[in-house]
């Protein structure tokens, strides 16, 4: 069965954007250091860097090793869509979550008017790899019952305020960690599975 990964950059203090949906502030080092993270991190999940961005990083044609399908909320995608990118992983099936995203916005994105648990539910019963939770706060809020794992990405910043990585009710999951990478420029991985 496949599973629903959170997959997410995140602040000392919990936040995976600003107020206004700013996530430019995450320190990524020196040019070296961000070289060495960013080519780690494309080596491990290709599939993760946008669409348009995949040339620059010599991914054009790279499989997909850990997921085939993104799933987001209107606040992650909303920002990419004003700016004129309607598809933004076009290699990956993309699903948007959302009451108020017009169906018809683009033919490779999939809108997602009703129930985000049921249809999460749907998704993990088909065969493919896994599904990628990207954002935003309230929507891994509301799919926490059904989040399989964590990769979360911790920087070593402090927003203050802003999109927590989940805005939900009082509803305490446990996980248990199972790695955890570190870099140069502060930053670590640690990837947790549902206990």
């Amino acid at each position: 069965m496949r599973r629903l990964v959170y997959y997410i950059a995140v602040t000392i203090d919990g936040y995976i954007a600003g107020p206004g949906g700013e996530f430019d502030f995450f320190p990524l080092g020196d040019e070296q250091q961000a070289a060495a993270y960013s080519e780690w991190a494309n080596t491990r999940y290709p599939e993760t860097v946008p669409t348009v961005m995949r040339a620059a990083h010599g991914l054009t044609d790279a499989p997909n090793r850990r997921f085939d399908t993104v799933l987001m909320g209107l606040g992650t995608y909303g920002p990419v869509l004003r700016a004129g990118i309607a598809s933004p992983y076009a290699h990956l099936r993309q699903y948007v979550v959302s009451s108020t995203l017009a169906p018809d916005t683009d033919p490779a994105v999939t809108v997602v008017g009703g129930d985000p648990l049921a249809f999460v539910r749907e998704l993990k019963r088909e065969e493919g790899q896994d599904v990628w939770l990207c954002g935003g706060g309230t929507l891994a809020g509301a799919l926490l019952p059904e989040i399989d794992e964590l990769i979360i990405k911790s920087y070593p910043v402090v927003a203050g305020a802003g999109i927590p990585v989940f805005n939900g009710a009082f509803a305490p999951a446990h996980f248990v960690m199972t790695d955890r990478t570190s870099f140069d420029n502060g930053a670590t991985i640690t990837w947790f599975t549902r206990r």
